[in-house]
């Protein structure tokens, strides 16, 4: 089973579009959040956990997170996982908004939410 990712980080399109599917986010940290959280509600399966890593949700614009490819009912621990994740980024997010970061900055946060879905996938054999 391959995994789904789903993504709002352009660098990890360039290394995972032919190992896996992709489901590219226009979007923030939040709207990453909210599009795995739609799959879940689908019937896919949290594969990483959507908070992984330790930098807060109000400090990187990047994020990445694996979902099933499969389609079962509703998984209640992914559910409540990412329900639970959307609220706590919002309570970061809400108290302190995501900075302007320089381009230099920005390709960091960029390589270590890729650097952080790289061990995952490691993880699961790809």
């Amino acid at each position: 089973m391959k995994p789904v990712i789903v993504t709002n980080n352009p660098k990890v399109i360039e290394s995972y579009k032919e190992l896996c599917k992709i489901v590219f986010i226009e979007g923030e940290y939040m709207d990453v959040l909210i599009a795995v959280r739609d799959y879940i509600h689908k019937g896919h399966e949290l594969l990483t956990h959507p908070l992984s890593g330790s930098i807060k949700p109000n400090e990187t614009p990047y994020k990445s997170a694996l979902i099933s490819s499969d389609v079962g009912q509703m998984n209640i621990s992914s559910t409540t996982i990412i329900e639970d994740s959307i609220l706590t980024a919002k309570k970061f997010i809400e108290n302190k908004k995501t900075p302007l970061w320089t381009e230099s900055i920005l390709e960091d946060f960029s390589e270590i939410d890729f650097r952080l879905l790289e061990s995952a996938m490691g993880s699961i054999g790809l």
